[in-house]
């Protein structure tokens, strides 16, 4: 059977959708401003934002008091009707993101019995980039105790025939139109359509076939290698939260059967790697406070840097001027992931911090301080993605983006996880 499965989704039965639907909290972390001024637009209204704890305000003094405030609005939701209960369903979404772009997806909740996160994982359910345990312990409040969860966890499927979510769009018009309506911020617009048991049939035969042993040793030309037939694309340290509180609720009752409980599972999206609204952004690095000349003497020893061309590609910048190296002798199948692993080693010794940076502009203006060196890095294409972690397991941290901050995962659906 699929990992992948229908869902009890809650949705808000009279709410101003325009209202409730609010970006994923892991966003927009930097600009207290942008959730002010989401809060003053929802206002009094029905809202996923009464439900989430936006990550800008982790580690701020009034923390607990929010996430407490959070468990009581879940609550109040519950018990004042807010939400309509649709059992055991799959919800198909098209996402017109602020560029106009569609993108396609299908909503129900993940078997957390089939996913990993630590390193070296063979579940078929896999993180795509090294999850950060540090970062699951403040979510991990806001989980326990909690009645319900809402998601901006979307999972990828390398279905490059197409075969899962796009035929669906076909069938919308017959299908039951759960939302249909703007979203704040940017964030373009969303529909949502309920499956009937013939389409949830039709998309679970079609998941088990992709995810099968057979195809997966076909399409990657491999043997007796693990399935990889999920893998994250946004949201796996929300899904590690999942899976840890999953795992602490399993070890706190031993003597219980928790193969039924709501928490065993996550809701999320689920889309296609190939829908052509998912494009892959590298994330560039810069280096300050170090000896740049020390570090790039020991890269350059390391990866087996020249101009000589190769395979792996790096633009190194210095004072804003570009210069191309090849890695001769790389470390992991992306460019990425050879220089990552190398300044892993190499900085703890020589000195320096890391940040990562959207757009060579600014990778050019911040190289230009004393003690910094930048290095641009190539895009990776999608088809790389599940070849690579098959190969290499999760990729190093901050290796590809997926769009723009308002184009990531709304919340609108949600489910409960806590039992009664």
């Amino acid at each position: 059977m699929t990992s992948f499965k229908p869902a009890d989704i809650l949705l808000p039965e009279n709410a101003d959708m325009q209202k409730w639907s609010v970006v994923a909290c892991d966003q927009y972390t930097s600009e207290p401003e942008y959730w002010a001024e989401l809060k003053e637009y929802v206002g009094d209204s029905p809202s996923a934002l009464n439900l989430i704890l936006p990550e800008v305000y982790l580690g701020s003094g009034d923390e607990q008091a929010r996430i407490d405030a959070i468990h009581k609005n879940m609550d109040n939701y519950i018990k004042g009707g807010v939400f309509r209960e649709y059992k055991d369903a799959l919800i198909y979404i098209e996402r017109t993101q602020n560029d106009g772009k569609v993108r396609a997806g299908l909503v129900g909740c993940i078997d957390l019995e089939d996913y990993d996160y630590s390193k070296g994982s063979a579940s078929l359910v896999r993180a795509t980039e090294a999850t950060v345990v540090e970062r699951i312990p403040p979510r991990l409040k806001v989980r326990r105790g909690a009645q319900i969860e809402l998601s901006h966890i979307m999972i990828l499927i390398d279905d490059d025939k197409k075969t899962v979510i796009e035929p669906l769009a076909l069938k919308k018009q017959s299908m039951t139109k759960l939302y249909d309506t703007p979203l704040a911020m940017k964030g373009g617009h969303i529909a949502g359509y309920l499956l009937d048991e013939g389409d949830k049939a039709m998309v679970l035969d079609a998941l088990e076939k992709l995810g099968g042993k057979e195809s997966f040793e076909k399409k990657y030309g491999l043997k007796d290698t693990p399935v990889l037939a999920y893998a994250m694309g946004d949201g796996n340290h929300s899904l590690a939260t999942a899976k840890a509180y999953y795992e602490q609720l399993k070890a706190a009752n031993p003597d219980k059967d928790m193969s039924s409980h709501p928490a065993r599972y996550a809701l999320c999206e689920l889309v296609n790697l190939h829908s052509p609204a998912l494009e892959f952004e590298a994330i560039h690095r810069i280096v300050t406070n170090t000896d740049t000349q020390k570090l790039l003497a020991a890269l350059e020893a390391e990866l087996g840097l020249s101009a000589k061309q190769s395979g792996q590609k790096i633009t190194i910048v210095e004072n804003g001027i570009h210069r191309d190296a090849y890695i001769h002798k790389p470390l992991s199948k992306l460019a990425v992931g050879s220089l990552q692993v190398c300044l892993d080693r190499l900085l703890p010794d020589i000195g320096g911090e890391v940040d990562y940076i959207h757009g060579t502009e600014v990778v050019d203006k911040l190289s230009q301080q004393d003690n910094a060196v930048g290095f641009i890095l190539p895009d990776m294409g999608k088809n790389e993605l599940f070849p690579t972690v098959i190969a290499d397991g999760a990729l190093p941290r901050k290796t590809f983006s997926m769009g723009h901050a308002w184009d990531k995962r709304y919340y609108m659906e949600a489910r409960r996880i806590g039992e009664g």
